[in-house]
């Protein structure tokens, strides 16, 4: 018998399969498929933010409503994506050491 078989309802599995936190999703946000909704008090406000959006290439609903407060969370959020931290690689063993003092890493630092 295989590692892959199933015991149990297809249906069940199949529900199971579907749901589940999508990491890899098709639709990004601010796009014409996904804009990105936004909630301002004014109209300068609003010339501001799709100024912005533009400058991004973005795609955006911005509603101007003034009795809501102002919502720009989901603009933020795609605008200040976190970058990826990159760490620079230990010297090997037997690579000269980075402090300067001409031994070998493993007899220096290590």
């Amino acid at each position: 018998m295989s590692k892959c078989f199933f015991k149990g309802r297809i249906e069940t599995r199949l529900n199971h399969v579907i749901s589940g936190y999508n990491v890899n999703r098709d639709v990004k946000a601010g796009t014409e498929e996904a804009p990105v909704s936004v909630v301002v008090k004014s109209e300068a406000r609003k010339a501001e933010i799709e100024a912005l959006v533009a400058e991004h290439g973005l795609v955006a609903n911005v509603v101007v409503d003034e009795t809501k407060e102002e919502n720009t969370i989901e603009l933020d959020t795609v605008l200040n994506k976190p970058k990826t931290t990159r760490f620079e690689k230990t010297p090997n063993r037997n690579d000269p050491c980075s402090c300067g003092s001409g031994k070998k890493y493993k007899k220096c630092c290590a």
